[in-house]
């Protein structure tokens, strides 16, 4: 006699978790996180932000804690000032990468002023889980770098970065490339806080002196050592984004100019 063979319905291929997690699947999941936060901030009204780059592993007990207070104090000073604005569409989120330490002190500061506060959170082996000051519907957990601050500068209209590691020092010549270039169709405001720190950890004055950037370049960065001089300089930047402007999100710009011809040897 012969057998019967099983019968299962087929599965919907975007419930079928086997293949979500799949190699094959993977540009799925890339687009996932960018959609899934595009959506997320249209719903929320979320359009540009204010963003804290420093240390997961910076204890505010420890010989550079006085920074994570600093930056708990600007967060609130900066909220407190976003929501004295008359309108909404010219108001500003802090942002930070979602964990411990600095990005803990400016989500806490955001909350401590009544304001929402955003979480781009990345899964790592060791320091890295969501701090408890987050506001709820804006935490985001993030599998791919490229993704997470492809949504840092998506939404940026300044960043602020204080003490570091490798993380941080990405995050912020990620910011400078794109500003350097014209890659984003809006400027982005980028503070140092620290000098005392940031000025032992690099030296872009040598960059310049090579010739490896413009002397221009070296303006796109400000140094600040506290939370006054720091909401005063963001505030000279962004007042002047006008009443009423429409939230969106930053664009790609492309260059059209196709530069000198390359001699007919010279391979492309």
């Amino acid at each position: 006699m012969p057998r019967t063979m099983a019968h299962t319905d087929p599965q919907l291929a975007y419930k079928d978790e086997a293949f979500l997690d799949s190699a094959a699947a993977r540009p799925l999941r890339i687009l996932a996180e960018y959609l899934q936060p595009l959506h997320a901030f249209e719903q929320q009204r979320v359009h540009d932000t204010i963003v804290f780059f420093g240390s997961a592993r910076l204890r505010a007990d420890g010989p550079l804690g006085r920074y994570y207070d600093e930056a708990r104090e600007l967060a609130r000073l900066v909220t407190e000032w976003s929501l004295s604005i008359p309108s909404p569409a010219c108001r500003f989120l802090v942002c930070s990468g979602g964990g411990g330490s600095i990005m803990e002190a400016a989500n806490r500061g955001a909350r401590d002023a009544g304001g929402r506060t955003i979480g781009l959170n990345i899964g790592l082996p060791h320091e890295q889980r969501p701090n408890a000051w987050i506001t709820p519907g804006l935490s985001f957990e993030f599998h791919y770098f490229f993704m997470r601050k492809l949504w840092f500068a998506h939404l940026a209209r300044a960043i602020i970065a204080f003490p570091g590691g490798f993380g941080t020092l990405d995050e912020l010549f990620e910011m400078l490339t794109l500003s350097q270039t014209q890659k984003l169709d809006r400027p982005i405001t980028i503070l140092l806080y620290g000098s005392e720190y940031w000025r032992q950890v690099m030296n872009l004055e040598v960059l310049a002196r090579h010739g490896m950037i413009d002397r221009a370049d070296l303006d796109l960065i400000r140094t600040v050592d506290s939370p006054a001089a720091a909401l005063a300089a963001l505030r000279e930047a962004l007042e002047a984004v006008p009443a009423g402007a429409a939230p969106s999100f930053a664009r790609s710009t492309t260059c059209h100019d196709p530069g000198p011809a390359r001699p007919a040897t010279d391979p492309a």
